[in-house]
């Protein structure tokens, strides 16, 4: 079996140069998961010529739930938008023009919807997004896949030269948990969360399937990817608890966090409805610095209302030094802000305030400046303007009351993430959101106060799913669509 460093070699001896500045190799472009970009010439004034870039081909097959990626290693003429789709195939597309580079074959048979306990994904195959480990140039994913045993969750890491198959990959993932006394049944967990590559681990997490069936946990694997193998397994105590959120988990440098949803008939505090700091190894631990839960846990347990509607985010607030804290949004409505130095246990948070009318569930983005730190979401009605459904909040340093709303606006669509754009980390930020399962359109809307930038026009895609978010690079946007990736330019 080949080595991490002998496939780093060889990746690298294809792909001229290690430098991937220009790369997009994970899930809303950080660790951090904050859906902060940086493209030089995006301007405020720009953002009005924002239109469909008609000559991007874009054609594949598949229906598609994860963010594409962008692979550009330094020197490289082009750059490559990498989509993983339900069909278990990865698609390498031309950056430029939206033609096809490389593809892998079906890399398994996905799942059929008729042949899993519940669900709502037909057929189920890679939907979380994949992540690239750009020292290594190397791909890696979790595909559901049908096998003569049944449904196996398969980690696959695949060459970004040619998109083959890895020697000593795919990981059968049920074989290797149950092998370290993980309780684990591929048949009753989703994988719907990004993977993450953090200190030369690679992290996989699991929850259920829609409709909750089964007695699935929510669950984190750490892989050594140069032994191709599992050597660390964190679980929920009870069942449930599932990892749901698109970005899943994330890394602040020293750190793992995730969020949980809820737990089935846990009459003492297991895991579920929490923020969770993990540390690598994923030793479980019962130190109230590493969980914070409401007091109110299990009532979101009964009414289905998970506290990790999303990713738990990282953030440094700059205002006043660097108060280091972390920010979750629930299917409650609710904004948890809490210190992820110590997160506090049960009812330690720092604030929890209702932010929107109904459940929120799509990934928001961090807009952080030396003197605020803002975060952009959207769901189906805000808890502050009526009739909005895009909103920004303020997040202070201190004060009994840190989060406010700084401003909100409506677009026709809730389901898609937002990502921010900047021209240098700071100026012209610009909220860009895609109008999943509503009129489809991309919107833009200028960070500091809301004000429409670019309004939809003549971006119509079809065949966006919830959860969808965008890809930003310096030459265009792009959002993954069934059987096809829309591209946008302003230039």
């Amino acid at each position: 079996m080949k080595t991490r460093f002998a496939i780093a070699a060889a990746a690298l001896a294809l792909l001229p140069g290690a430098s991937m500045a220009d790369s997009v190799v994970t899930y809303h472009n950080s660790n951090q998961r904050d859906g902060a970009y940086a493209i030089h010439d995006l301007t405020l004034a720009a953002a009005a010529n924002m239109h469909r870039d008609t000559k991007f081909d874009g054609t594949i097959s598949g229906h598609v739930y994860a963010q594409p990626l962008f692979w550009k290693p330094k020197g490289a003429k082009h750059g490559l938008v990498i989509v993983a789709t339900e069909s278990n195939t990865v698609y390498a597309l031309n950056a430029n023009s939206g033609k096809v580079v490389w593809q892998t074959p079906v890399l398994a048979p996905p799942m059929p919807l008729s042949q899993l306990p519940c669900g709502n994904i037909d057929p189920m195959g890679i939907t979380g997004t994949p992540v690239i480990d750009p020292a290594s140039g190397t791909l890696y994913l979790n595909a559901m896949t049908k096998t003569g045993k049944g449904a196996r969750h398969m980690v696959y890491a695949l060459s970004l030269t040619d998109g083959s198959v890895l020697s000593g990959w795919p990981l059968n993932m049920q074989a290797l948990m149950t092998g370290k006394g993980a309780t684990f049944d591929s048949s009753v967990h989703g994988e719907r969360s990004a993977l993450l590559f953090f200190k030369n681990k690679l992290y996989v997490n699991y929850g259920g399937h829609f409709g909750d069936c089964g007695a699935y946990r929510g669950t984190v694997a750490q892989i050594d990817p140069e032994t191709a193998s599992v050597d660390a397994v964190w679980q929920t105590r009870a069942t449930g608890g599932g990892i749901w959120a698109q970005g899943g988990i994330a890394g602040d440098g020293a750190n793992l966090f995730i969020t949980t949803g809820n737990t089935f008939g846990a009459s003492s505090w297991m895991d579920g409805e929490g923020i969770i700091r993990l540390h690598p190894g994923l030793a479980h631990s019962s130190d109230t610095h590493d969980f914070f839960t409401p007091t109110n846990w299990k009532d979101l347990d009964n009414s289905d209302l998970d506290l990790g509607g999303t990713e738990a985010l990282p953030i440094d607030i700059k205002d006043s030094g660097k108060a280091k804290r972390v920010i979750a949004l629930g299917k409650d409505g609710k904004a948890y802000l809490a210190d992820r130095t110590n997160l506090g246990g049960i009812g330690g948070q720092i604030q929890a305030i209702q932010v929107a009318n109904g459940s929120i569930r799509t990934a928001p983005a961090i807009y952080e400046t030396s003197t605020a730190t803002m975060l952009a979401f959207t769901n189906s009605g805000s808890g502050h303007c009526s009739g909005s459904n895009v909103t920004m909040l303020n997040i202070a340093a201190s004060g009994s009351t840190p989060i406010s709303f700084a401003w909100c606006a409506q677009y026709n669509g809730s389901n898609g993430g937002p990502i921010i754009t900047t021209t240098d980390g700071t100026a012209d930020a610009i909220v860009w959101v895609p109008g999943a399962e509503g009129d489809n359109q991309l919107h833009g809307f200028n960070a500091r106060n809301g004000k429409v930038v670019f309004s939809g026009t003549g971006t119509t895609m079809s065949g966006l799913h919830h959860y969808q978010t965008i890809l930003a690079t310096d030459q265009r946007l792009y959002v993954a669509g069934d059987n096809k990736v829309f591209a946008f330019a302003w230039k």
